[in-house]
């Protein structure tokens, strides 16, 4: 069992800054944290990875690169994403997610979900 609890959204103009946390407990999450991500889903539009770490390496999608950051504390496995210069195609429901399935990390694999936290730029 994994729990993940978000935090941290919020409503922001264009060009602010905000910064998520996943929280993580439970039984399996030692194990999952080598695979955490952020994925963020807007009305209308599909799921999309923004960013994700893997054994301490960390990807993102080009529509984030240079401006969102994700991070893990080493000693709790608590997620962050500092996201700078926001934009209003940035709003969307953030989702925290953990876990690998068949040895892949990402998206599709995802094996554990948070419950999300809603970020709103405005212009």
């Amino acid at each position: 069992q994994v729990q993940l609890v978000e935090s941290g959204g919020g409503s922001v103009q264009t060009g602010g800054s905000l910064r998520l946390s996943c929280a993580g407990s439970g039984s399996e999450y030692t194990t999952s944290r080598d695979c955490m991500g952020w994925i963020r889903e807007a009305p209308g539009k599909g799921r999309e990875g923004v960013a994700r770490v893997y054994i301490g390496r960390a990807y993102y999608s080009d529509s984030v690169k240079g401006r969102f950051t994700i991070s893990q504390d080493n000693a709790n496995g608590t997620l962050y994403l500092q996201m700078n210069n926001l934009k209003p195609e940035d709003t969307a429901m953030y989702y925290c997610a953990s876990g690998t399935s068949g040895g892949f990390c990402g998206p599709t694999y995802f094996r554990h979900w948070g419950q999300g936290t809603q970020v709103t730029v405005s212009s």
